[in-house]
């Protein structure tokens, strides 16, 4: 486990097992132009995003709310929608 694993893991690991949950900034993640352009007035290097970047899908409780809405936007999912209505719900999940 890494420093920037998300220290809630273990929940996230019942919920979505097959997804690594990682804390970036905004900067580092590389988020869709569609989700960067509604963040105009955001500091790309000071903000935070907790995801799984191979998965896009975003955990909303540690992720800057404004970076949330932005993504909500975008092709990505929030981890309970991703585990509910999005492809996490084809592993059994629910």
């Amino acid at each position: 486990m890494s420093s920037r694993t998300c220290p809630d893991w273990p929940m996230l690991m019942e919920v979505a097992p097959e997804l690594q949950f990682m804390h970036y900034t905004v900067a580092e993640a590389k988020l869709p132009s569609d989700a960067l352009a509604e963040l105009q007035d955001v500091s790309l290097q000071d903000v935070a995003v907790c995801a799984d970047l191979d998965h896009n899908v975003f955990y909303a409780e540690h992720t800057d709310p404004k970076v949330a809405e932005a993504l909500r936007g975008s092709h990505w999912f929030e981890l309970r929608e991703w585990a509910t209505r999005g492809p996490g719900t084809a592993s059994g999940l629910s």
